[in-house]
């Protein structure tokens, strides 16, 4: 029986390499594009490796807050595993809280046109602060 158990903790290791492998080829590092070898290319994986880092502990902190709703879709009923990976989480939230900041007279306006709606605008707020704080 341990023996089974080893190998279901095993193989769902994997799936945690194959989200990485996923992150490193669609997350904009087009590490293949590069065409680089030898001492450029392992400097290259080394500053993509630190980003890569800072990114999974933002995410993880985003996560634990659970404010990571308003940074990706919600997982569906029927998906196993999350749509989006913590590094995506973690990569997007600091693009969220930019794009809130840089637009902030649009959602003062906003929130002025439709008063029923502030305790939505409160929530996002309050989801911004707790994101900030994870960067």
């Amino acid at each position: 029986m341990a023996a089974l158990q080893t190998a279901v903790d095993t193989y769902a290791k994997r799936f945690r390499i194959e989200e990485m492998f996923r992150d490193f080829k669609g997350g904009g590092s087009n590490l293949e594009k590069t065409n680089l070898t030898g001492d450029r290319l392992g400097k290259l994986l080394i500053l993509l490796s630190l980003a890569y880092l800072k990114s999974i502990i933002q995410g993880i902190d985003i996560k634990s807050k659970q404010v990571q709703e308003y940074l990706g879709r919600k997982t569906e009923n029927y998906r196993k595993y999350a749509r989006h990976s913590t590094f995506y989480i973690g990569l997007w939230g600091e693009s969220w809280v930019d794009s809130i900041s840089s637009n902030w007279q649009v959602v003062v306006e906003l929130m002025s046109l439709s008063p029923h709606k502030l305790p939505n605008y409160q929530q996002g707020l309050r989801a911004m602060r707790l994101i900030l704080s994870a960067l």
